[in-house]
C-alpha cells in the first residue's frame, strides 16, 4: 500500500474517531441565567391592604320610631348640622276583633261616666246657688242684728263648701270627657295608620361636615334604637390598613416608609407607618391555612389631589421599606442554592458552569443581597437543576 493511501486512511480514521467521541460526549444543558447587578436596594414586606377612615362616624336611630324616607346618597357632602334623616311616631297597632269590641265598650263607659259627672256638676252648681243665697240673706239679717253672728258664719262657710264641691264636680266632668276622647280615639284608630303629616318629627342631624360612605337604610319604615342608618367620615383623613402575617409585622415599625401601589392611579403614593398593633387576630387563607394577623396603620403622605379617587374600603398593596441601600450587590434568589451547608451559584465562565460559594445578606422579594463573592455583570445560572455539576457545559436559552 502506498504511503498516500496509508495518510489517507489514517486521517479517516482520525475523523471517525473523533465523531464517534462527539456523539458520546454529553450535550449541554439549557439553561437560563440573570446577570449579577450592583444598584439600589431595598428588603421590604408586601401585603394587600385597603383603605378606612380614621374617624368614622356611625349614624343611629335615637329611640324607636318610623323612619321617612332617607333621600340622601352615598358620596353626597354634608355639613356639621344639617338633617339627615327624619323619625315620626310609630303607627298605631292594629285592633283585633275583641280589642275593637273593649274599645267600643270602653267608649261607652266613658260616656256614661261623662254622663254622671255632669248631672253631678248640676247638683253641685244647684246647692252651690242655694248656699249663697242663704249666705246673701242671713248676711243681711245679720247686718241689722236679727241673727246671730254665729248663724252668718256657719252659712258662709256651707257656701264655700258648696263653692268648692262645684268646682270638683266641674274638674271631674272634664277628666271624665278626656276619658272619652282617648277612648274615642283608640277606637277610631285605623289598623296601622300612620301619624298625620302635620305631626312633629325628630331630625338627626350630621355631627362633622363630611362625606356619606355607606347608607344602611333608604326606605322608610320603623326602625329600633341603635340601628344604624348610615356612616359618615372626612375622606381627607382616609388612612390604610394592612393585616401583615405577624412575622412580618414584628419586623415593621412606626415612622416606616411605605409605598402604595396598584390602588388604581398611575403612580405609586407614599405612605408612613402610624402604628403597629399589638394585638393579632386568626385568619384562614385562600388555601385554608390558619394565619396569625396584626393590623398594620399607614398614614398616605401624598397630596390629597394625587388619591382624590380613593374612598372607604378600597383595595390597594403597600410595600413596607424595612432597609435600602445603594451600591448594593443583589442577585436573583432564584439563583442561590444550599451546598454543605452554605450558600452557592453557579458562574457561566465559557460556556461552562462553575460552583462558587457566596455570603448572603438581607432578602427583598425575588432578590437578595450578595456581600461576598460576586461581581458586578457576572451572569448566573436561575433555577439550577439536578443535571448541572462543577464544570458541566451549558448553553444559555
Amino acid at each position: 500500500m502506498s504511503t498516500q493511501k496509508k495518510i489517507i486512511l489514517a486521517l479517516t480514521g482520525l475523523a471517525l474517531l473523533a465523531l464517534l467521541i462527539l456523539a458520546l460526549m454529553p450535550s449541554p444543558v439549557p439553561v437560563s441565567t440573570s446577570s449579577v447587578e450592583e444598584g439600589h436596594f431595598q428588603a421590604w414586606v408586601e401585603d394587600e391592604g385597603q383603605t378606612r377612615l380614621r374617624d368614622p362616624y356611625n349614624v343611629s336611630s335615637p329611640i324607636n320610631a318610623y323612619l321617612r324616607r332617607v333621600e340622601l346618597e352615598p358620596g353626597d357632602t354634608v355639613e356639621a348640622g344639617d338633617p339627615l334623616f327624619e323619625l315620626e311616631a310609630l303607627p298605631a297597632p292594629a285592633l283585633d276583633p275583641r280589642a275593637r269590641e273593649q274599645a267600643r265598650e270602653a267608649v261607652s263607659a266613658a260616656r256614661a261616666r261623662l254622663e254622671s259627672a255632669e248631672a253631678e256638676l248640676e247638683s253641685r252648681q244647684t246647692r252651690h246657688r242655694q248656699a249663697e243665697s242663704e249666705y246673701q240673706r242671713l248676711r243681711q239679717l245679720h247686718e241689722r242684728d236679727m241673727v246671730a253672728a254665729e248663724r252668718a258664719e256657719q252659712a258662709q262657710s256651707e257656701r264655700d263648701a258648696a263653692r268648692s264641691t262645684e268646682r270638683s264636680a266641674r274638674h271631674a266632668v272634664e277628666v271624665a270627657r278626656f276619658e272619652l276622647e282617648a277612648a274615642r280615639a283608640n277606637l277610631e284608630i285605623a289598623d296601622g295608620e300612620r301619624a298625620r303629616t302635620d305631626q312633629p318629627t325628630l331630625a338627626v342631624r350630621s355631627p362633622i361636615s363630611g362625606t356619606i360612605t355607606r347608607r344602611h337604610r333608604c326606605c322608610e319604615g320603623p326602625t329600633q334604637a341603635g340601628e344604624t342608618i348610615m356612616e359618615i367620615g372626612d375622606l381627607d383623613t382616609l388612612e390604610v390598613q394592612v393585616d401583615l402575617l405577624s412575622m412580618d409585622a414584628v419586623r415593621v415599625r412606626a415612622g416606616m416608609r411605605v409605598e402604595i401601589d396598584r390602588w388604581g392611579g398611575d403612580d405609586a403614593l407614599k405612605g408612613t407607618v402610624r402604628r403597629v398593633e399589638p394585638g393579632g387576630f386568626k385568619r384562614v387563607s385562600a388555601l385554608g391555612v390558619d394565619e396569625q394577623r396584626v393590623p398594620v396603620m399607614v398614614t398616605i403622605d401624598s397630596p390629597r389631589e394625587d388619591w382624590a379617587e380613593l374612598g372607604d374600603g378600597y383595595r390597594i398593596e403597600a410595600r413596607f421599606i424595612l432597609w435600602e441601600g445603594d451600591d448594593v450587590t443583589h442577585i436573583p434568589t432564584s439563583a442561590l442554592f444550599r451546598h454543605q451547608d452554605q450558600w452557592h451559584v453557579f458562574v457561566v465562565e465559557e460556556g461552562r458552569a462553575r460552583l462558587r460559594a457566596v455570603e448572603t445578606g438581607r432578602r427583598s422579594g425575588l432578590r437578595t443581597q450578595v456581600t461576598e463573592g460576586l461581581s458586578a455583570g457576572e451572569t448566573l445560572i436561575t433555577h439550577p437543576s439536578d443535571r448541572i455539576e462543577d464544570g458541566s457545559r451549558v448553553q444559555v436559552n
